[in-house]
């Protein structure tokens, strides 16, 4: 059965049945769930086994007989090259896979022969999410699963810089083909699950909130600093004065967490990053904790203002002093299929989401889109000392 989806329809029947933590619902499939704090990080359906960062690999049964029957398609603002793409795409798979049911979301811009598909509870069944745009728009299509499993995402890029886009536009047949023949790889990027409550310990609102960069509490428009107690599992860790704190996934590591000094981490790993915003204190250095750990912001009864809240960079919350978020590891990651399962050495077009095909697309990206390590000579001399 074609892994992509028959692994996520496990994943996502044994979420809705309670049971976590249980490998018996999932273990004709693979051995144990899509969990963060357990599972394997790269399912590869072209070798039939799961590969694993840390070890411990399993064997998964495929049947290229199974193709996705339904697909979302989530695209950024329509402008003329993405009308033409989603033409395209629709053009491809009514001419090669015509019984695939097609979703775009209830906007204004829905692409002619899809129908219209709405989060929540009682909406049809999504096995593929096909994303055209750039890294907000992956993050977008996530949040759209905010009540549980998020179906395996093939990213295209629509010409826009990101961590999170293997695949240009160009490739989209080659990728949709490879999906439905099950040849392909899954990473798992972990969400963080966050819950807000009042100074009296009651929940904010009914939703617990699912990210898949970072939340982070910042003072906003005050002039003044944020003084910020931060607890780990519970015990207090260290009181924050600073414009603000960010608690990042590793996929967000390299998104605003970096820019505010936080390390780079491997999106494969299961990781709750703790990094402060300009701090009153030289010392106050980034923390890394394992996905076991849940984090605690509250705002100091002492702080002279609000913080502001911003989720995946979308202003959220504003909590008072006395309210607090915690945030841990959620349960639902974000599988996102991997270009270096499809792709074969000497593919070589410049520009975003393409390259040369890799055991780990994540060592291309931070070396093409970050410049890690940057040399000051020559790229010439730089291949003539590797001779």
């Amino acid at each position: 059965m074609n892994i992509v989806c028959h692994a996520w329809r496990a994943l996502h029947n044994s979420f809705l049945q309670g049971s976590l933590h249980s490998q018996a619902s999932c273990s004709k499939h693979f051995a144990g769930c899509f969990h963060p704090r357990n599972s394997p990080k790269s399912i590869s359906t072209r070798t039939r086994r799961i590969s694993s960062v840390s070890s411990a690999p399993a064997q998964a049964q495929q049947d290229a007989s199974y193709p996705p029957r339904s697909i979302l398609i989530v695209n950024k603002l329509r402008t003329e090259p993405v009308t033409y793409a989603i033409d395209e795409l629709l053009r491809h798979l009514k001419k090669t896979h015509p019984s695939v049911k097609v979703f775009a979301e209830d906007r204004s811009d829905i692409p002619e022969g899809a129908e219209v598909w709405r989060p929540g509870p009682q909406s049809e069944n999504i096995d593929l999410v096909v994303t055209l745009g750039g890294d907000g728009t992956i993050l977008h299509a996530a949040s759209l699963f905010s009540l549980g499993a998020v179906p395996p995402v093939l990213s295209f890029s629509m010409g826009t810089l990101g961590f999170l886009l293997p695949f240009h536009i160009d490739d989209f047949a080659k990728g949709l083909e490879a999906v439905f023949q099950g040849k392909t790889t899954l990473l798992n990027r972990m969400r963080l699950s966050c819950n807000f409550y009042d100074k009296d310990s009651r929940k904010i609102g009914s939703d617990e909130w699912q990210v898949m960069n970072e939340i982070a509490l910042h003072r906003g428009s005050s002039p003044h600093l944020n003084t910020i107690d931060i607890y780990v599992d519970g015990q207090h860790l260290t009181e924050a004065v600073s414009d603000g704190v960010i608690v990042s996934t590793p996929t967000g590591s390299t998104a605003y967490s970096l820019s505010a000094g936080g390390p780079i981490v491997h999106p494969s790993l299961s990781a709750v990053i703790l990094v402060p915003i300009c701090p009153r204190s030289l010392s106050f250095r980034p923390l890394v904790f394992p996905s076991s750990s849940s984090v605690t912001l509250q705002i100091s009864d002492r702080s002279r203002a609000a913080a502001g809240v911003s989720m995946d960079g979308r202003v959220s919350h504003v909590l008072n002093p006395g309210d607090s978020v915690t945030v841990q590891a959620s349960p639902y990651p974000v599988p996102c299929i991997n270009r270096s399962s499809i792709s074969g050495d000497g593919e070589g077009r410049q520009g975003e989401g393409v390259g040369p095909g890799k055991e780990d697309d994540w060592v291309r990206d931070i070396n093409n889109l970050l410049q890690y390590n940057a040399t000051f000579r020559s790229k010439a001399l730089l291949r003539y000392s590797r001779k």
